[in-house]
């Protein structure tokens, strides 16, 4: 490995999966604005996750659909017309 490219400020950073509410600690260079306080009384930089292993359905087995965004009815109300015309 390439000396001298890698970071070296890494600290302890709180991840939340804002699907379901999880937060794991790990350490991390990801910049923050905003922090948490933990179970341990402790202040941690926060980084917000739109999916994370707690909720992805290949690590829980379920098949949710998690459209936070809506971005299937975009495309859906996007295309609309052109699906009208293809099924006549």
């Amino acid at each position: 490995m390439k000396k001298g490219i890698h970071p070296e400020n890494y600290r302890l950073v709180a991840f939340r999966d804002m699907s379901n509410g999880h937060t794991f600690l790990t350490r991390s260079t990801a910049a923050s604005r905003e922090t948490v306080t933990l179970e341990d009384g402790k202040e941690y930089p926060l980084i917000k996750l739109e999916i994370s292993n707690t909720s992805h359905p290949f690590y829980t087995g379920k098949m949710k659909l998690v459209d936070t965004a809506g971005r299937v009815d975009k495309f859906m109300n996007r295309y609309k017309s052109h699906l009208d015309k293809k099924k006549k």
